[in-house]
């Protein structure tokens, strides 16, 4: 999740036809040789936050692995961060600083295959957000008690912005992290993984050490800080955590009930919560939410729907808390299952938004699952392509929620088989269980079990602003059809109704002919339900 929600600026930039990108941009979002000669083993994080000055100063610990032979690598963390020093066998190596790019320079090559480690000392105020989690940042707030509450979302703005890290989403530590935060006593800091233990250090700070088995998105390494309950339950051998404001504790301990229910439906639909070795934990935030990997940041207050609200208009969103559904799909869909880069994001972001509508199934059966997606139609704004530009940080259209989500929808009646639909996607979720993937991948993968050849299918919906047109008009007493697409050779079944019945129709780009009678093309309407396509008459 990041800034799903900014309609009206998103309608006042859609008139941009162009972008120019600058040198930072493509430092953040490029893959050169200083960051693909090395892939990153492991993170050690060990900070000190003062919240009164919102200072941060540590070290983050970096073990890799050299995939080839070079003398200098690119780490990342933001210019108006201070680099203090960087120590590698106990030497300090010299760096440059080129805007949010810190290359590192070796006395001697280091040799395919080693595995190295530095420490990376920093320290510095990091950038506060004006709107997370659309604005990348930390948020420094008081609770009602007065006291700190603190937390942090980069999604999209980069890792970086608060620590030393190779801030790429195709490179993940492969055997995890830690993230050893301090904090005044009083406070609590939870972070992503297990709580391992806590110390009492001088000068009034208590840190408090956490642990992640598993490899873990840069994005959604985080610190939550604040004078929390803990709340601690199991469900089928999972254990779950709640970390909410005291004062909120019985609230929690009633809204959360969804929980259970949700893991079930998930699991029946996408294979078993991915990251067990870490559990799953709810953290309250300042800010409305993130997927931060078995740490869910969760800030709705509470409310069903989105802050209270339903944004599909249908009645059906204020069923369920949003962000308790949303961002813990994410552990499937952005945290399990990563793109490689983030102009890839409907990977993260469709697959999620649509497993609100598996969620309402769940629950609440088809036909409402059906009514809540269809709703979601109206957010779609075509504007843009929803694949973004990459190597460059540069993310498509928020078309890649709705949009992507209704694909999937379509893709289901395309296939026509319930059992096979679920059948692909359990498999595609368990496929790529902690790998990073790409478009080409994804669309590999539903061709070769689907039987089909919906590689025009997908480049339409992602890589074109516009949907499939199916254009209508009179032929004698029957009608002709074909679909108007960007896509040359584009092909689709489609469900219609026409002459009082359903008929499904193999459409193409070329006319065909209808075997069903009818006076008034007008008359010919798409099952609305399950295809998100538009229909012309002629």
């Amino acid at each position: 999740m990041k800034s799903r929600f900014l309609l009206p600026v998103l309608l006042a930039i859609t008139s941009v036809s162009a972008q120019n990108f600058t040198r930072r941009d493509s430092l953040q979002g490029g893959l050169r040789p200083e960051r693909t000669s090395f892939d990153v083993q492991r993170y050690d994080l060990n900070i000190r936050l003062d919240p009164d000055k919102k200072y941060i100063s540590g070290y983050n610990n970096i073990t890799f692995k050299v995939v080839e032979n070079t003398k200098r690598i690119q780490l990342d963390l933001f210019e108006n961060m201070n680099v203090d020093s960087i120590i590698h066998n106990n030497r300090k190596l010299p760096y440059k600083r080129d805007n949010d790019a810190v290359f590192i320079t070796f006395p001697q090559n280091l040799e395919k295959g080693d595995e190295q480690q530095l420490r990376f000392y920093y320290s510095g105020n990091p950038k506060v957000a004006r709107n997370a989690p659309w604005d990348g940042g930390f948020v420094f707030r008081k609770d009602n008690s007065g006291k700190h509450w603190i937390g942090v979302a980069v999604q999209g703005t980069g890792a970086s912005l608060w620590y030393p890290v190779k801030d790429h989403q195709t490179d993940e530590p492969d055997k995890g992290a830690s993230i050893k935060v301090a904090v005044p006593d009083g406070l609590m800091n939870v972070s992503n993984g297990r709580l391992t233990g806590k110390e009492k250090l001088k000068g009034g700070y208590t840190r408090w050490d956490w642990e992640v088995k598993n490899p873990i998105n840069n994005y959604t390494i985080t610190l939550n800080v604040a004078d929390y309950a803990h709340i601690h339950d199991t469900h089928n051998g999972l254990d779950i955590d709640y970390y909410v404001l005291k004062y909120n504790e019985a609230k929690a301990r009633k809204h959360f009930e969804e929980v259970k229910p949700m893991l079930d439906c998930f699991e029946s639909k996408f294979g078993k919560y991915p990251f067990y070795e870490d559990g799953y934990k709810l953290v309250e935030t300042p800010y409305l939410g993130m997927e931060h990997q078995s740490a869910v940041a969760y800030g709705n207050n509470y409310k069903k729907g989105y802050m209270g609200y339903d944004m599909t208009m249908t009645g059906i969103g204020m069923l369920f808390d949003y962000i308790t559904i949303h961002e813990s799909g994410h552990e499937w869909f952005g945290n399990s299952i990563t793109s490689k880069d983030i102009a890839d994001m409907w990977i993260h972001e469709g697959f999620t938004t649509y497993s609100e509508t598996v969620y309402v199934e769940c629950r609440y059966g088809y036909e409402k699952a059906m009514q809540y997606i269809t709703g979601q139609r109206a957010s779609v704004m075509n504007a843009k392509p929803v694949i973004g530009i990459f190597g460059v940080n540069k993310e498509g259209s928020q078309d890649m929620y709705y949009k992507g989500a209704l694909m999937l929808n379509t893709l289901r009646h395309v296939i026509n088989d319930d059992a096979k639909w679920w059948a692909i996607i359990l498999k595609y979720a368990e496929t790529y269980k902690k790998q990073v993937i790409d478009t080409e991948t994804v669309i590999a993968f539903f061709n070769r079990e689907s039987g089909l050849n919906l590689t025009p299918v997908f480049n339409q919906y992602l890589r074109y602003r516009n949907i499939p047109t199916l254009q209508v008009r009179m032929n004698g007493n029957s009608f002709e059809y074909r679909w108007k697409t960007d896509v040359a050779g584009f092909a689709m079944p489609v469900e219609v109704s026409a002459g009082g019945k359903n008929i499904r129709l193999n459409a193409t780009n070329n006319w065909q002919k209808a075997g069903v009678a009818t006076d008034n093309p007008k008359g010919v309407e798409v099952v609305r339900t399950k295809y998100y396509v538009n229909t012309e008459v002629l």
